[in-house]
């Protein structure tokens, strides 16, 4: 029998059918915000075990704890948090997180406005990365294929 390779998403349901209480439900529902917030974005699954949100970089991250659902910003701290859905690591140069916990309301609508904001943010600093490269090298690059 040979092993059968899954892609991202179906890992990430596995882990979800695993999460057979309270924190499964979050973790579905956090997901579709998600995808419903930015229909392009790319599951991913990285450091042998993690469900990754991309969309010209990372977005965020999502684990699952004890006690707890944590979805982790990798650019929180550079996108604005009207609603203060941020509660966690809030003094971090880089990340924030939000941390739900058992009988937590998910604000969707605020969740899903961060995501399009950490989105967005991402393709700004996609769109700097392309003009600070320049012309020449990046006719270079595409020469060199």
């Amino acid at each position: 029998m040979g092993d059968i390779k899954m892609d991202a998403s179906d890992l990430i349901d596995d882990l979800i059918a695993k999460l057979t209480d309270w924190r499964g439900v979050t973790f579905t529902n956090i997901r579709k915000i998600i995808r419903d917030a930015d229909p392009e974005i790319v599951e991913e699954w990285k450091w042998m075990g993690t469900p990754v949100w991309s969309h010209d970089g990372i977005v965020c991250v999502a684990n699952a704890f004890k006690d707890k659902v944590k979805l982790t910003f990798y650019e929180g701290a550079s996108l604005p948090d009207p609603d203060k859905l941020f509660n966690n690591g809030l003094e971090g140069k880089k990340w924030r997180t939000i941390d739900f916990f058992k009988d937590d309301k998910i604000n969707e609508r605020s969740l899903a406005i961060l995501i399009q904001s950490a989105v967005n943010h991402n393709h700004s600093k996609a769109k700097t990365a392309i003009k600070t490269r320049g012309t020449r090298s990046t006719v270079k690059n595409k020469s060199a294929k």
